[in-house]
């Protein structure tokens, strides 16, 4: 019970790491590996965006190594469980679901994705790093979602 707790905790918490990493990070220092995301100036299917799917995936892979050898610190194990299952859901939502890079769920119709899409939107409509909107990926303003509502048919 105290894992999945632990789990559920860091999954959550990842919503606002997220947030501020993609606004004071991206956005940032490092916009020079996420400007490409923005804007599409290349023909590759790869972008340099793509660098912190193994930047973020370092931190999940030391706790998960020193929460398996260590028993003492084994709640490691679990907080890199929660990160590593929000990165999947990270993934799901915003390169398959959001930007559509393998053919999938391109049809969904519920209002919540129809939120998150919304949002999302909305951070691309800037192009440069500066003025961005909609940092989040999970949790979105409830204006999307009064959108979302009405704009359904």
């Amino acid at each position: 019970m105290v894992a999945a707790i632990i789990t559920i905790s860091a999954f959550l918490i990842m919503e606002a790491v997220t947030w501020l990493t993609h606004k004071f990070v991206m956005h940032g220092f490092l916009w020079n590996l996420h400007r490409d995301h923005h804007k599409k100036d290349h023909d590759s299917f790869f972008e340099r965006n793509d660098y912190f799917f193994v930047i973020f995936a370092i931190p999940s892979i030391i706790l998960f190594a020193i929460g398996n050898a260590n028993q003492h610190v084994w709640y490691l194990f679990y907080i890199a469980l929660g990160i590593t299952l929000y990165g999947f859901a990270y993934f799901m939502v915003h390169e398959i679901f959001i930007h559509q890079r393998f053919k999938l769920f391109s049809r969904t119709d519920n209002m919540y994705f129809r939120a998150i899409r919304k949002a999302h939107k909305v951070h691309h409509k800037h192009l440069g790093k500066e003025d961005g909107e909609c940092f989040g990926m999970l949790i979105v303003p409830f204006k999307y979602f009064m959108e979302a509502k009405k704009n359904h048919k």
